[in-house]
């Protein structure tokens, strides 16, 4: 972070702020921090990319963080009022010292914030310069400077430099046009993380389509089988133990030679001619539908990498591809549809008719069904038990429906109504009544 700025920032705080509503920690590098009434300012301490920033929307905690750092964190600053903010000793410190009033006597604790590389940190300090908590504790075997719970403190060795200065007009603009500017960064590279996994899984699903065997490959592999083992079965009694291979004639009077280097039994070799004969026919029978499979799961992941290419918010992507779970236990469950998870609710898409048949036959009558109005389109489920749904998840599920069913964006019609509704006609095909339309955009 710039030195010029943080000076304008630390300005900017001494006189805009008194004391300290609300703090705590969002993100893992991350605090809010609640000044006076509504004047909310984030901090965010990740090495090599420190910053201080504001948001026009509330950034929300994408988990609880409870750790000792955090109590204390809360404990001494909630409430507290404002004795100085200031940059000590001339440096990349930003310290924030602060009386909190308890029933018996008044704590005086400093928060001291560290934009210095490879130390950047968020250390709290009591009146002496004593250690009661950090976001990041270091050992005397990381560093000659420790930073320990009850160690005091040592200074940060000055570097010796000359920062450059500018000059800021407005401070709240800047730290308004920091957090745009994050976000747009971080927007690009989740995309192209999430684009790149998604790629990958494309070129793997066309190189595995590309080299499907043929249906007539594989039924003329089936007759060969078939042919090799009825003609040995027929002239059992000509073969010679251990013979390593027997020539014959086939139905059409063509000379034949069967390779028998691998036949310790002549019987039980037979009976394997006829087992591969037989799963080499089923396999033909089976390409087509594997094909046709494999070329849907292929289409899923085009439309999905086209809607997070064109997604605006880091949010809308997290909500198209998350995140896998670290610990999530891997198992080889089939998988009947794709599935969404938004504000709760648990949104169900089939790319597919086997896996809009899937929706339709395992839904419950509480559950609500999205579909294009008067055209052919994804069934998309969204799972309830009560009589209505938020609108702001009606909207989500409609665009999830018009998102996976159109190649375009635009305007679109999307019909909706409880699974109670939809009577199944002929595999996907439904009739439903009464519903609700809704516009969507997308």
């Amino acid at each position: 972070m710039k030195y010029y700025l943080l000076k304008a920032i630390t300005e900017y705080l001494k006189q805009n702020c008194d004391f300290i509503k609300y703090i705590r920690r969002i993100q893992n590098n991350t605090i809010i921090i609640e000044f006076n009434n509504q004047n909310i300012i984030y901090f965010d301490l990740s090495k090599g990319n420190s910053s201080i920033f504001k948001s026009k929307e509330q950034i929300l905690a994408k988990r609880d963080f409870n750790a000792p750092f955090d109590v204390v964190l809360q404990k001494r600053f909630i409430n507290a009022k404002i004795e100085d903010i200031y940059l000590h000793n001339d440096d990349k410190i930003l310290r924030i010292k602060t009386i909190n009033q308890s029933s018996y006597k008044k704590i005086t604790t400093t928060l001291q914030l560290e934009f210095t590389g490879k130390y950047t940190n968020i250390i709290i300090l009591d009146e002496q310069g004593i250690v009661l908590e950090a976001l990041r504790h270091i050992d005397e075997e990381s560093s000659s400077r420790v930073v320990k719970v009850g160690h005091k403190l040592d200074e940060l060795a000055k570097i010796d430099i000359v920062f450059k200065m500018e000059k800021i007009d407005c401070v709240e603009t800047i730290l308004y046009d920091v957090f745009e500017n994050k976000e747009k960064k971080s927007l690009e590279d989740i995309k192209k993380q999430k684009i790149i996994s998604l790629e990958k899984k494309q070129k793997d699903l066309e190189k595995t389509i590309e080299n499907l065997p043929k249906k007539e490959e594989l039924e003329k592999e089936s007759e060969d089988f078939y042919l090799k083992a009825n003609l040995l079965l027929s002239s059992l009694h000509e073969i010679k133990p251990y013979q390593k291979s027997f020539v014959t004639v086939d139905y059409e009077g063509n000379a034949i030679e069967i390779d028998l280097k691998n036949a310790s039994n002549i019987n039980i070799f037979v009976d394997e001619l006829f087992t591969k004969a037989k799963r080499a026919k089923q396999k033909s029978i089976n390409i087509k539908i594997e094909k046709i499979n494999l070329e849907e799961k292929l289409e899923f992941i085009k439309r999905l990498i086209v809607n997070l290419e064109q997604a605006k918010t880091i949010d809308e992507c997290e909500f198209l591809l998350p995140k896998k779970d670290r610990n999530q236990t891997k198992t080889k469950k089939s998988k009947n549809y794709e599935s969404f998870y938004f504000e709760g609710f648990k949104i169900m898409l089939g790319s597919n008719e086997r896996e809009n048949i899937y929706l339709l036959e395992n839904s419950k009558a509480s559950d609500f069904w999205f579909h294009l109005k008067d055209r052919p389109s994804s069934h998309v489920i969204v799972q309830n038990s009560k009589k209505e749904i938020p609108k702001s998840v009606i909207e989500q599920a409609a665009k999830i429906c018009a998102k996976f069913s159109v190649d375009f964006g635009g305007t679109y019609e999307v019909d909706y109504t409880q699974r109670r509704n939809v009577k199944i006609q002929h595999g996907a095909n439904v009739l439903y009544n009464p519903y609700t339309t809704i516009k969507i955009h997308i």
